[in-house]
């Protein structure tokens, strides 16, 4: 294992445990590693404190490990047994009304660079990084060590999440099993996983505590799903006794997902109505209190902070649409998946975008990334997922 040595003082935030070494922080390597190669962190003074995957870029170490330990077949083991664990706990796994949640979430598991998602048998395995992208084999061997027969299919679903740069060449695919069904059970309700072309790892699961918030809103409402995706939150309301429910996204494969699971869950219900359609342009062009429910589930404004500003400005603009046109008495389901814009940020855009309509709101709830999503003390970067239940008179 190659050795990295920091520069005098820069161990203090390794000390507190967060698990990233910057590029800026190192002074130099025993010897040049190849990327995605583990590497031991070494201070100015030659003592140990780490373990992680190399990278080239800003984030340059993903910590494992702050105990001088292999990471082999047995280290991946060990961590999947504990997040698998956690999951029992929580009442996620082994719960026959729902078997879609997530079982590793990066930081929030110790695992920097990797999400795992199951769907009922299949395992969907997501690098955000090269050191788990070559790690992925014996990452694969210890998710069936540690599910046993509860897991029949793993795949592989990295095209689009490791650096380009790095010239990997990745593609997606099965590491376990194949011809897997695609459906899987959230809270009772059923669900197409397209895990082979969807965004993510083929679903949204981090929104399955806000769609069961928002059933319990539902009943006689009109409700519009914005940037439906898979119609998670429709689904939902048309459980919950929505009036009508009306999807809308600018993919017309999306809407065609969502008619899919509109359908498995409510054949031939003639309250769901789908669109595929700009969200600003329908949101522009529909009339003032045709829904007194609106969901608003937009896709990342902000991927970096070099775009956070541009991102505000969105989440105002989409907000005070909103405002304008949701009927009195209304509620409006508002959020942000963007990483770099924290709480206080989006609530200010929230707040703003309220001021611009000139109506009166209240904060009913306020949302966040659900317990299989945790977030590591020692890495609040790790909470991503901000949203906010307003009623609007």
């Amino acid at each position: 294992m190659i050795k990295l040595y920091l520069k005098r003082g820069k161990e203090e935030s390794l000390r507190r445990f967060h698990p990233w070494v910057f590029s800026g922080a190192i002074h130099h390597f025993e010897s040049q590693p190849e990327e995605g190669d583990v590497v031991a962190v070494f201070s100015a003074d030659d003592e140990f404190i780490a373990v992680g995957h190399w990278q080239i870029g800003s984030i340059a170490v993903r910590v494992l490990s702050f105990v001088d330990e292999p990471i082999t077949v047995d280290f991946w083991k060990k961590r999947l047994q504990v997040a698998w664990d956690v999951r029992k706990r929580i009442g996620l796994a082994d719960n026959p009304q729902n078997n879609m949640f997530r079982l590793v979430h990066g930081e929030g598991d110790n695992l920097p660079g990797l999400v795992v998602d199951i769907y009922g048998s299949t395992a969907v395995v997501q690098a955000h990084s090269v050191g788990m992208h070559l790690s992925r084999m014996q990452i694969a061997e210890a998710l069936k060590a540690v599910l046993g027969d509860a897991l029949c299919h793993i795949y592989y679903k990295s095209e689009t999440t490791l650096p380009f740069k790095a010239d990997l060449g990745p593609e997606n695919g099965f590491l376990l099993g194949g011809d897997a069904d695609d459906v899987a059970t959230e809270n009772g309700l059923k669900f197409h996983i397209d895990w082979l072309h969807g965004q993510k790892t083929g679903f949204f699961v981090d929104q399955r505590d806000n769609r069961s918030l928002l059933e319990r809103y539902a009943q006689g409402r009109s409700v519009l799903n914005m940037f439906c995706y898979t119609g998670g939150f429709s689904v939902y309301a048309m459980r919950g006794g929505a009036q009508l429910v009306h999807s809308v996204d600018s993919s017309s494969k999306a809407i065609d997902l969502t008619d899919a699971n509109i359908a498995l869950n409510f054949p031939d219900d003639p309250r769901h109505e789908s669109f595929a359609e700009d969200a600003f342009r329908y949101l522009q062009q529909m009339e003032q209190g045709s829904y007194d429910l609106i969901v608003l589930d937009p896709p990342a404004f902000a991927k970096h902070k070099d775009a956070l500003r541009n991102a505000l400005k969105g989440y105002t603009r989409l907000n005070a649409r909103a405002f304008e046109k949701i009927r009195s008495g209304g509620v409006l389901f508002t959020f942000s998946c963007s990483q770099a814009v924290n709480k206080d940020q989006f609530r200010m855009a929230v707040f703003t975008a309220a001021a611009q309509s000139g109506r009166s709101v209240r904060i009913l709830h306020q949302l966040h990334q659900p317990a299989d999503h945790p977030i590591n003390i020692y890495h609040p970067e790790g909470e991503y997922l901000k949203g906010l239940v307003l009623y609007v008179e």
